[in-house]
């Protein structure tokens, strides 16, 4: 039986300040690690680089999580300010990570969009060991050229070693446009698409993520 057939799938429902989140847990027998997934600000719980990420990984022995935001959870549609996805976050993961039922070491934080960038700016407090970003929103779509409407900052914060997964033609920031503020430890990979990938570019995202998923300390 193979390690995909034997995966426990759960939901975790989480405390925050901001109201409670949600943890879709799926985990193999035998887990490598873990990797936590924040979503965008859209919601986007079933987009195409988050599944293919979760396929992937889970079929190579890792734990993978996708993070339900608090007002997600309680059915907005516009999320909060990025200090209030901070704050639900870390507490979110904290509880994952730890006490009884605690998901295994070493933890990949990472997300898609909104997701990535509260990924990075919390990556130290997690004492994360690695990341996974997916369609890091550098910039507003329509802003490129406006170094003062930069998000290069937040990927500064960016856990050694990261992974970047972005869209060719993606608006909030194209791999060229990205490549400057890459860090030293951090490895940017292009898929055809843009900020969100179509159908067809599963194969690349699936062949991308199966390259990363070898590479993960784990």
């Amino acid at each position: 039986m193979s390690a995909v057939a034997r995966v426990v799938e759960q939901v975790r429902e989480l405390p925050t300040p901001q109201g409670p989140g949600r943890a879709h847990v799926c985990r193999p027998a035998r887990s490598r690690g873990t990797v936590v997934l924040g979503h965008g600000a859209g919601g986007g719980m079933r987009s195409l680089d988050l599944t293919v990420a979760r396929e992937v990984l889970v079929g190579a022995g890792w734990t993978v999580v996708l993070v339900e935001q608090p007002w997600l959870v309680a059915g907005r549609r516009v999320a909060g300010r990025p200090p209030t996805l901070d704050a639900a976050w870390v507490p979110m993961v904290s509880a994952l990570m730890s006490g009884r039922g605690r998901l295994p070491s070493p933890l990949v934080v990472g997300g898609r969009s909104a997701g990535a960038r509260v990924a990075c700016r919390t990556a130290a407090e997690l004492r994360a060991d690695a990341g996974l970003l997916l369609s890091f929103p550098l910039h507003l779509p329509g802003q490129a050229g406006r170094p003062d409407r930069l998000r290069d900052a937040e990927l500064a914060l960016a856990p050694d070693p990261t992974w970047l997964v972005q869209g060719t033609r993606d608006p909030f920031g194209t791999p060229e446009e990205l490549a400057p503020y890459v860090p030293d430890w951090a490895e940017l990979l292009e898929v055809e698409g843009a900020h969100s990938f179509p159908k067809g570019a599963r194969p690349a995202l699936v062949e991308a993520l199966t390259r990363i998923a070898g590479m993960l300390p784990g």
